[in-house]
């Protein structure tokens, strides 16, 4: 692994450097060279069609595998060289759910604390604040497969904020879920950017997902072929809009096939 060099954003150290970072699932390569950053109290979108590299950039992010080239860094911590430091202060959604279906909602969340050395008082304390956050405090006591779609998304949300992350990474978090709920969802996220400076990494497929006030990277076949906030992408590719420009760079027909 090579070591990365600290980028600033208005001299405040970036939430999320990823450097060079390529990675193969044997002779096939799923990531190759990419590089970016997320400032700190940021919305990125990580925009890319079905198998762009995504899930797996996710995986190396936050060390499910090692990036067999290359660095990842957050807030200024190597993961592969201070995953501990690192990774505390990272919240993940996965795309796949990943509850307990035969566990209570503040089972759930205790289990997480468990696992980040937050015990007892303090651990019931948190699960408190952060099911309120989600608006799901009154179904703490649920089991998690008597939940919809959408609040189960919440509670995964709140168990990925239970140690109090700077950053969130959701990796195609509204995949399954209906208009209502998708739209509840990244209302609820964009709040925690605006209201608290939580960085956020959210990948998708989807380009109604995408404001224009947002910072871009389009992922496609494993390289990173544009990035930038929403005007810059769009004005490169030579297209009216986001849309427009991902199907361009991608080659994915039109716009609304993304959608």
């Amino acid at each position: 692994m090579t070591s990365v060099t600290p980028e600033r954003h208005n001299g405040v150290a970036a939430a999320l450097e990823v450097e060079g970072v390529s990675h193969s699932y044997g002779r096939r390569k799923a990531l190759d060279n990419v590089s970016f950053s997320v400032g700190p109290g940021r919305f990125a979108v990580l925009l890319g069609l079905n198998g762009a590299g995504k899930s797996t950039l996710f995986s190396l992010i936050t060390r499910l595998f090692a990036a067999q080239s290359g660095a990842i860094c957050i807030f200024n911590w190597d993961v592969s060289r201070a995953p501990g430091e690192a990774l505390r202060r990272l919240g993940v959604v996965f795309q796949a759910r990943t509850l307990d279906l035969d566990l209570s909602i503040s089972q759930n969340l205790a289990y997480h604390a468990a696992l980040h050395g937050i015990g007892g008082r303090e651990a019931k304390q948190r699960a408190r604040e952060v099911l309120e956050q989600v608006e799901m405090a009154d179904r703490a006591d649920d089991k998690a497969r008597d939940l919809s779609g959408g609040q189960i998304r919440r509670v995964e949300i709140a168990r990925a904020l239970l140690h109090r992350p700077k950053m969130l990474l959701l990796d195609e978090p509204t995949v399954g879920l209906d208009i209502r709920a998708r739209a509840d969802i990244l209302l609820h996220v964009r709040g925690l950017v605006a209201g608290e400076g939580i960085s956020v990494l959210w990948a998708t497929h989807l380009i109604d997902e995408i404001e224009a006030s947002d910072d871009v990277l389009v992922l496609h076949r494993g390289q990173l072929i544009d990035k930038g906030n929403v005007g810059e992408v769009a004005s490169r590719a030579g297209a009216a809009d986001i849309g427009a420009a991902f199907a361009k760079l991608t080659g994915a027909g039109r716009a609304e096939d993304a959608r």
